[in-house]
Parts: C-alpha cells; structure tokens; sequence
C-alpha cells in the first residue's frame, strides 16, 4: 500500500511522516510538497504538490492508494484548494482519503470551521472512501507564546474561563498514522481532543510552578488580544485569527470530553506539564 502525505513540510506533516517511517517501508510512503527542496531531509520519495496548481496534482498521486490530506493554511481559499485534491484524487485511483478537519466542525462558532465542513461535503460526494479527523486545538498554539510570557511576567490572552481540551501536534500525527495504517480503523468521523482540559488561568498556574515565580493571566478583549499579539511581531491576519478562536475558546469551542485520540493512539494524549517543559526548555 502507497501512503501519501500533503503538506508533508509542514509542522503536522513532518510529524506524521516520521511517524509512519517507524511503522512502515519508507518505500510505501511519498512525501507530498509545495516545495520538494524542503522536504529532502525527509528520507522518503517526494512528489511536488502544489494546491494552487489543480492541473498538475493528479501526476503526483499516481499510484496512491491512501492519501492524507492535511488541510490548507491559506484560510479563505481552503475549499478551492481542497476541492482540486479531491478531483485530482479521484482521477489518480486513490482509494481512501485521510482529511484533518476541526473538533465538532459541524456544530462550532469558530469561523474557520465553515472550510472544514464544505470539505467534508465534497468528500461524501466524491464517492471515494474516506476518513475525517476532527482535530481539536494544538497545544502548541498556547505554549508558543510561554517564552513571551515569562519575558513579560505574564500571560495573556482572551479566553476568559473557558476550557480547552488540546493536544500536541505529535498526539494528532500519531492519530493519523495509525488511521492511515489500519483500514479497520477508516471509513469512520473522529473527534479528537486531549484526554484533560485546562483554562489559561490554569496554563499560566503550571508555568507559574516550573519557573518559580508567579506569572498571571491576564484576560484581554478580542482587539486589544489582536493588538498585542500583531505588536509582538504576529503577522496581523495570524494575530486576529488566534484572538478569534481564544474568544471562541471562551464560549466552548475548544472543549471536548471524549477520549478518541487517546484510544486511536493507544496511550494517554501528552500532559499539559509536559507541553509546557518542552516548551520553556
């Protein structure tokens, strides 16, 4: 069975490609980027795959029997591009399609979600088989900013109280192999979430305790969030985009109770302490 993997430079796809190279023949897995050049420390065949170039995605698949389709970053733009992959798939043979989507994408106030949900609609239609990995929030999206914080004797943000059920990049790739890997496990809607939530007041109490010092949260509004973020050196689209989903966060739409990526995965998803270590070194 060839596996392909789009975005495979990615943070995610990077992952999951090491991943399966511990799980299987690097022969039976292609690595699928914008950039080939960028993806030659991966130690598997490449294939150019650009979204922005339909014309040119069917070629790169030849062959694939299971693909996984990471979703674009280019927000606004994602169902063109999705849709092109899907085509291209659909006349390449691919038999399965692995799609990452957002927790509870049917039913979130997130607005990135919509993408998610028109994707998922092309792929019931496509009549190829299909699996859909509803992935919560990455951790990483929080810890990524603990440096800053501990430079700035606090952390800040604008969730409120809400809680969040992350996980790390690692626990979704390893969701996503394993998917990938077992056909028992496909043909089926995941929604994945870490195994504990948290709110940023709890995050900044567990940094709190492994610098020694007291570092607060201090909850911001959605602009004042944005502004802070954009004058840290965020690009503005990232920084409103981020401010967004934190004040989504507030209103739950980053908390899930279930267990589905801990039981893909065969473990428990990584513990928020644990992130935070990684993070602060």
């Amino acid at each position: 069975m060839t596996i392909a993997v789009t975005g495979a430079t990615g943070q995610l796809g990077r992952l999951v490609v090491e991943t399966l190279k511990t799980k299987s023949a690097p022969e039976g897995l292609v690595a699928l980027a914008r950039n080939p050049d960028k993806a030659a420390d991966l130690g598997v065949p490449v294939r150019a795959f650009d979204y922005d170039a339909p014309e040119t995605l069917a070629a790169s698949l030849e062959g694939v029997e299971t693909l996984l389709l990471i979703s674009g970053s280019d927000i606004g733009r994602r169902v063109t591009q999705h849709a092109a992959v899907i085509e291209a798939a659909k006349a390449a043979g691919v038999k399965h399609i692995v799609y990452t989507s957002l927790l509870n994408a049917p039913n979130s106030t997130l607005g990135l979600a919509l993408e998610h949900v028109e994707t998922e609609k092309l792929l019931a239609a496509s009549g190829i088989g299909h699996t859909v990995l509803r992935n919560g929030w990455y951790t990483e999206n929080y810890t990524m900013g603990l440096p800053a914080a501990l430079e700035h004797n606090a952390l800040i943000g604008a969730a409120g109280d809400g809680r969040i059920s992350s996980a790390t990049r690692q626990d979704y790739a390893a969701a996503a192999a394993a998917v990938l890997l077992d056909t028992s496990l496909q043909g089926k809607t995941y929604e994945l979430s870490g195994d504990d939530s948290y709110t940023l007041t709890d995050l900044a109490a567990t940094l709190s305790a492994q610098a020694g010092r007291d570092i607060p949260y201090v909850n911001m509004t959605e602009p004042n969030y944005a502004a802070a973020l954009t004058g840290a050196g965020l690009p503005a689209e990232l920084a409103g985009f981020l401010a967004h989903c934190d004040v989504g966060a507030s209103k739950g739409a980053l908390f899930d109770e279930g267990t589905q990526l801990s039981t893909l995965i065969g473990r428990p998803t990584t513990p928020l302490a644990s992130a935070v270590a990684t993070a602060i070194g």
